[in-house]
Order: C-alpha cells, then sequence, then structure tokens
C-alpha cells in the first residue's frame, strides 16, 4: 500500500489488516538489516511511512465518525479522550 487513494477504497477491516501486516513487514526487515544489511536502507523508510499514512487513514476515520455523532466540538483530544474512556 502506498497511496492515499489505495487506502480510502478499503474498508476498516481492511486497513486493520493492512497495517498488521505492514508492522509485520517492517518488523522482520529491521531484524533482517540488524543481522545482515539490506541493499536499499531507505527500504526501512518506506515501510514506517506506508506505516504511518495506513495510522492517519485510521485516524482521519475515527475522527469523521466522532464528528458525525456529534462528539466532536472545539477539541479533538478531548473527544478522543473520552472515546477511550468509554472502551475501558
Amino acid at each position: 500500500m502506498a497511496n492515499k487513494l489505495e487506502l480510502n477504497g478499503l474498508n476498516d477491516e481492511q486497513l486493520q489488516e493492512e497495517l498488521q501486516n505492514a508492522e509485520k513487514h517492517y518488523s522482520s526487515m529491521r531484524y533482517t538489516h540488524y543481522t545482515t544489511p539490506l541493499q536499499n536502507n531507505n527500504e526501512l523508510k518506506h515501510a514506517r511511512r506506508n506505516i504511518a499514512r495506513i495510522k492517519t487513514e485510521i485516524r482521519a476515520r475515527e475522527i469523521a465518525q466522532l464528528e458525525e455523532k456529534g462528539e466532536v466540538k472545539r477539541d479533538r483530544i478531548r473527544a478522543r479522550r473520552r472515546q477511550t474512556k468509554k472502551k475501558n
């Protein structure tokens, strides 16, 4: 997964799966890089950025859902804290 258009086409479950796969891939690449250096060090940077893109899309969807419910008013941080408290 590389660009935002591809991420927009996925549903929430697929995004979570993609995130798990990307994190596993990154950790295995990192481990491999420590034992035998990778030919292209930029692969690690690209993997981290892909993980960040996926997390950003997940968070944007969470915020959009909160806004639809009317729970986000002025401060998005407060809304996020309320949501995590409700889960616990």
